[in-house]
C-alpha cells in the first residue's frame, strides 16, 4: 500500500480520497476547506498543514482541483508539490484543465525529477463515491504503470490514452459528446411533448433503435423511464451546468488553437451558457431540457 498526498476535497475528490483510503492507503490530505479536511481525518486520512506537507514523504500526489491555473499554482513555487516532494515522486492530476496547462505541469515535474500524468476524469459524483470511474491517462509508459495501483483504488475503468496531455484530450473530446448529446435528446423529447407522444414510449423505442445514446439510457433529461437519473431528484447535480460549461469552453478554446471545426460543441457551449446565466450553474446539466421547454 502506497503513502499519498491528497490535494483537493471537493464534491469529487472528497469520495476519491476516501475510497483511497478504504482501499488501505495511507493518505494524507490537504483543501481550504476545514470542513473537508475533518471529514475526510474521520474516514481514516491525516491531516496536512500545508500544500508542502500534503507533498512530504509520500510516493504520490493526487490532486483534484477547479482550473489549470491552480494546479500550476500547487504545483509551482517554493512551498508547492514540486519543491517539496522527493526525487521519485509521482504526481497525478485528476482535475479537468487545458491540455497546454496538463503540459506545463508534467514538465514542471519531470524538470525535477518527478513523475507525472494528467488522469482526468468521468463517472460524476455517484462514481466518485461508488469507486466505479473512469481514469483517462496522458503520460509516458512507465509512469502510466505506476499510477494504475493507485487509480484503480478510485476507478473501474483507468485507460492510457498517450502522452502528456492526451488524457485532458480525451475528456474534453468526450464531454464534448455529452453536451452536445444530453441537447439533443432533450429536444427530442421536447418535440415529442408537443407532438403528443409520450415520454416512456419514446424512451422504449430511442433506446432500442438508432437515437440510444447514454444520455438517453443512462440520464434520460426527463422523469421517469431512468429512475436514478437526476430528472427525478429535480435536477440535483452529478455534473452541474456550471461544470459542464467549463468543459466545454475548454473543447472551445483547444478546437480555436488547434484548427478544429466543432460547430456543434460551440452552440453547445452557448446553450449551457445561457442556462447558466439565468442562475442554473448548479443544476445538473441533464436540466438543459428545462430551458428548451421554455421552463427556466
Amino acid at each position: 500500500m502506497a503513502k499519498i498526498g491528497f490535494i483537493g476535497l471537493g464534491n469529487m475528490g472528497g469520495p476519491m480520497a476516501a475510497n483511497l483510503i478504504k482501499a488501505g492507503h495511507a493518505v494524507k490530505v490537504f483543501d481550504l476547506s476545514e470542513a473537508a479536511v475533518s471529514k475526510a481525518v474521520t474516514e481514516g486520512a491525516t491531516k496536512a498543514s500545508t500544500v508542502a506537507d500534503a507533498a512530504k514523504d509520500v510516493e504520490f500526489v493526487v490532486t483534484v482541483l477547479p482550473a489549470g491555473k491552480h494546479v500550476l499554482s500547487v504545483y509551482d513555487g517554493p512551498d508547492g508539490v514540486i519543491a517539496n516532494a522527493k526525487a521519485g515522486t509521482l504526481l497525478i492530476d485528476s482535475s479537468t484543465i487545458e491540455v497546454d496547462a496538463a503540459r506545463k505541469a508534467a514538465e514542471l515535474a519531470k524538470a525535477k525529477g518527478l513523475g507525472a500524468v494528467d488522469a482526468p476524469i468521468s463517472g460524476g459524483v455517484a462514481g466518485a463515491t461508488a469507486g466505479t470511474l473512469t481514469f483517462m491517462v496522458g503520460g509516458d509508459d512507465g509512469d502510466f504503470d505506476r499510477a494504475k495501483p493507485v487509480l484503480e483504488g478510485m476507478g473501474s475503468n483507468i485507460i492510457h490514452a498517450g502522452t502528456s496531455g492526451a488524457g485532458q484530450a480525451a475528456k474534453i473530446c468526450n464531454n464534448m459528446v455529452l453536451g452536445v448529446s444530453m441537447i439533443a435528446v432533450s429536444e427530442a423529447f421536447m418535440l415529442a411533448k408537443r407532438l403528443g407522444l409520450d415520454a416512456q414510449k419514446l424512451f422504449d423505442i430511442s433506446s432500442k433503435a438508432s437515437g440510444q445514446c447514454w444520455s438517453l439510457t443512462s440520464y434520460c433529461p426527463v422523469p421517469g423511464p431512468v429512475p436514478t437519473s437526476p430528472a427525478n431528484r429535480d435536477y440535483q447535480p452529478g455534473f452541474a451546468v456550471d461544470m459542464m460549461l467549463k468543459d466545454l469552453k475548454l473543447a472551445q478554446q483547444a478546437a480555436a488553437s488547434s484548427g478544429a471545426t466543432t460547430p456543434m460543441g460551440a452552440l453547445a457551449e452557448s446553450l449551457y451558457a445561457l442556462y447558466s446565466n439565468s442562475g442554473n450553474g448548479g443544476m445538473d446539466f441533464s436540466a438543459i431540457v428545462k430551458m428548451l421547454d421554455g421552463d427556466k
